[in-house]
């Protein structure tokens, strides 16, 4: 029986490979893609750091393309989803201050539906609504 854990996120924006659009493998779009920049910018930072560090970083390639999953056709259901997984994980405080926002702005909402609903205001109205029936 397949499981999931409870500590799994939800979050899909994970460090994939991306053979589909990738030269060796996909490694590379694949950390461009995780870290949002464009894939031409980490294959020339590869290539500069093969000259310094050309064994380990072949290792490490190697073992990037063996260990990391190939990336899902349908990642994200749309592009706003995108949007939100991708700050979730780049700008975490930036995503919970604007959740609090949204939780404080229902707050507020839902504080004046109860003072409305407790007025006399509420119970007149429907004393009168009362009446017509």
């Amino acid at each position: 029986m397949d499981r999931a854990s409870p500590y799994d996120s939800p979050n899909p924006h994970r460090l994939y490979r991306d053979p589909q659009r990738g030269v060796l493998g996909g490694v590379c779009t694949g950390v461009a893609d995780y870290f949002g920049v464009q894939p031409a910018v980490v294959r020339l930072a590869m290539l500069f750091a093969l000259f310094f560090f050309s064994v380990p970083l072949v290792i490490a390639y190697v073992i990037a393309l063996m260990v990391l999953p190939v990336r899902p056709a349908q990642l994200y259901r749309d592009a706003e989803e995108e949007a939100f997984w991708r700050t979730v994980s780049t700008k975490p405080d930036r995503t919970l201050a604007g959740l609090t926002q949204r939780f404080r702005d229902m707050e507020k909402r839902i504080v004046g539906m109860e003072a409305y609903v407790a007025s006399k205001e509420f119970e007149l109205n429907r004393a009168i609504r009362d009446l017509d029936r």
